[in-house]
């Protein structure tokens, strides 16, 4: 009989590493201890549930990490990827899904496969025998944290996660915001208005910025430090790094014209994403804070167009904790110091949705293959996938790691293709290519793959 595989956390890593190792016939136990343990951020105990955006980003796989990264889950039968198709919404190039119905889908997927069973109990402790996989993500248990550190003699790392707030769409002033896409990206008229604009003139982002910096912010607890991942920060950190930060980067005007006055370009420009299926939720782009839910209200009612806004969900943050991967784990994703134990997902330092469905895409079937004896290479590093394990596993710094989305600089460089912007298009496409035919000559090399 097939020795059994378990794996601790039900997230995007955890389920996805499910279905790749059930797939491949081998029987899955997976531990999930919500809803029996709460969480800060969760509102469930679905499994895969989304608790931040409802984006997986990019879904261009000529032009775009992310998307590539996309394209490989998909060539690999991914759990994610396709529950994620069935629930998309329109979100002008992006990949942005009914999260509610998201996980519910998955959730019945990994009941109803006949390899998986569901157990529902927190996990406390590294086990010293057996096959596991921990995707425990950025809320790791304190307890569990505790025996991760007790085992590898290092403390975990941490930063915070900060969350945006969610509007209802029938509180929004469609007088003075627009539905458009930035650039008019998108295939259908659905896709090129997909994001509501509010604009906003120097005046009013002046005293906007003023109010952010102005504003009650959620205190720290003792022993906490505020390190946080540059692709994530709160607004108000942003702000405090120079008051034309946020205007060069979530509220950034370019690509939108404002058809109430299309003759004037908005000095600055706050976009909201459909978080909904039914057109009901708008969640407001990159607007991740710390603030006081009471300094929120009165600070984001100060953008044009949002003067009345409801809010179905105020922003919050939360503390994350990631391994030092470079240091802790070998290139199977194995905790050195206790081989039998593979790590995947957000933990082990990639940060994203995508980014931790895809470890726990390769943890799943590395898993699987070695309980079956089979020999696996390497992931090619042309790959995203590749690129992504590398660098946790050995590319990184060790010394200054922290928390990586995929990007085309964990590639290696392409030969004969010209270099800057100028040469950028056809060296994402050169990059895209090499990937796609590597990856799935790395998958057509597997025995455990099934479809």
């Amino acid at each position: 009989m097939t020795e059994p595989l378990h794996i601790v956390g039900g997230g995007m890593a955890g389920s996805e590493a499910a279905w790749q190792a059930a797939n491949a016939g081998i029987p899955v136990i997976l531990h999930e201890m919500r809803p029996k343990v709460a969480t800060f951020a969760h509102r469930t105990g679905d499994l895969a549930e989304m608790v931040c955006s409802n984006s997986f980003r990019s879904d261009d796989d000529e032009q775009n990490a992310v998307g590539l990264l996309h394209w490989e889950m998909r060539a690999a039968n991914g759990l994610i990827m396709q529950t994620a198709d069935r629930h998309r919404l329109p979100a002008g190039g992006a990949l942005a899904v009914d999260r509610d119905p998201f996980a519910a889908d998955v959730t019945a997927q990994l009941k109803a496969h006949p390899n998986v069973s569901v157990s529902y109990e927190e996990v406390t402790e590294l086990p010293e025998t057996g096959n596991w996989i921990f995707a425990t993500g950025p809320l790791t248990s304190p307890a569990l944290a505790e025996a991760i550190s007790a085992v590898t003699g290092t403390g975990a790392l941490a930063f915070f996660d900060a969350i945006a707030p969610i509007v209802y769409a029938d509180s929004i002033d469609m007088s003075k915001a627009w539905l458009q896409s930035r650039y008019d990206k998108g295939e259908t008229e659905e896709e090129r208005t997909a994001y509501i604009n509010c604009p906003m003139t120097k005046d009013q982002h002046e005293a906007f910025i003023d109010a952010l910096l102005a504003a009650d912010k959620a205190e720290f607890h003792e022993g906490e430090t505020a390190g946080y991942f540059d692709g994530c920060l709160p607004i108000e950190v942003m702000a405090e790094r120079g008051r034309e930060t946020l205007r060069h980067g979530p509220m950034k005007p370019v690509g939108l014209t404002n058809p109430h006055d299309p003759q004037t370009k908005p000095y600055a420009v706050v976009q909201l994403r459909r978080d909904n299926k039914l057109g009901t939720l708008y969640n407001i782009v990159g607007f991740q804070t710390k603030m006081k839910y009471g300094a929120q209200t009165d600070v984001f009612r100060m953008i044009p167009g949002l003067e009345n806004a409801r809010f179905a969900r105020l922003g919050g943050i939360h503390r994350n904790t990631f391994l030092n991967s470079p240091t802790l784990l070998d290139e199977q994703m194995r905790l050195k110091a206790r081989p039998n134990i593979r790590f995947a997902g957000q933990v082990t330092g990639v940060e994203g949705y995508v980014e931790s469905a895809a470890m726990g895409l390769l943890a799943g079937r590395l898993a699987a293959a070695e309980i079956l004896g089979d020999s696996v290479p390497a992931v090619p590093q042309t790959t995203a996938m590749g690129a992504l394990v590398t660098h946790i596993t050995g590319g990184a710094e060790a010394k200054t790691f922290q928390p990586m989305n995929v990007n085309f600089g964990l590639f290696p460089p392409l030969d004969g293709v010209r270099g800057g912007r100028r040469g950028r298009k056809d060296r994402y496409k050169g990059y895209t290519d090499r990937a796609k035919e590597d990856w799935q000559a790395w998958l057509d090399g597997q025995k455990t793959a099934t479809a």
